[in-house]
C-alpha cells in the first residue's frame, strides 16, 4: 500500500522547528527555543491503619507551576523582554498568556500550548567568551499558573 501525501501529514510526528509565539496579543517577537511546556501535579501520599498491611496510598494532588524558558538571539532595537521583566514591582505584576504554537508547512496551528498568567522572573544575559562568534542570546524565565494544551482546528 502506498503512502500518500496526506497519510503522512496525519500520521507522522511534526518537526519542532516551526513555531510560534504571542504574549499577550503580540506574535512579534522570534524566539530561538523554548521549554519547560510540562504539566504536573504533585504527590499526596495517605497512610491509614491498614498501610503496614496494604501499604501507602498515592494520589495527585494539586499542580504545580509552570516554568517556561524562552530565549532568543538580542537584537539593537527590541527591548520588549527587558521592559517587561522592569514592570515587576512587589505586588504588581503584568501577567500575560503565552501561547506557543506548533505550525504545520503551511503555517497552520496544530497544537498550541497555553501559559496561563505568566509573568517574568528571570532574565538571563548571554555569556560572553572573546574566542567565540556566536549570537548573542538572552534568555527569560517565565512563572505562569497553568498550561492549556489544545489541537486547533
Amino acid at each position: 500500500m502506498a503512502t500518500t501525501a496526506e497519510d503522512i501529514k496525519n500520521n507522522y510526528p511534526i518537526p519542532v522547528f516551526y513555531y510560534r509565539v504571542t504574549i499577550g496579543e503580540d506574535d512579534s517577537h522570534a524566539f530561538s527555543e523554548v521549554s519547560g511546556l510540562s504539566i504536573e501535579y504533585e504527590t499526596i501520599t495517605y497512610k491509614d491503619g491498614m498501610s503496614y498491611k496494604d501499604g501507602a496510598k498515592h494520589m495527585p494532588g494539586l499542580g504545580t507551576p509552570v516554568n517556561l524558558t524562552l530565549q532568543r538571539g538580542i537584537v539593537r532595537q527590541d527591548s520588549y523582554l527587558l521592559n517587561w521583566i522592569n514592570s515587576v514591582q512587589l505586588n504588581t505584576v503584568d501577567k500575560r498568556d503565552v501561547r506557543i504554537d506548533l505550525l504545520d508547512e503551511s503555517g497552520e496551528a496544530v497544537v498550541s500550548w497555553t501559559a496561563i498568567d505568566a509573568f517574568p522572573k528571570k532574565l538571563d544575559a548571554p555569556s560572553f567568551n572573546a574566542t567565540s562568534n556566536e549570537v548573542a542570546v538572552e534568555s527569560l524565565e517565565l512563572m505562569a499558573s497553568d498550561l492549556k494544551v489544545s489541537y486547533p482546528g
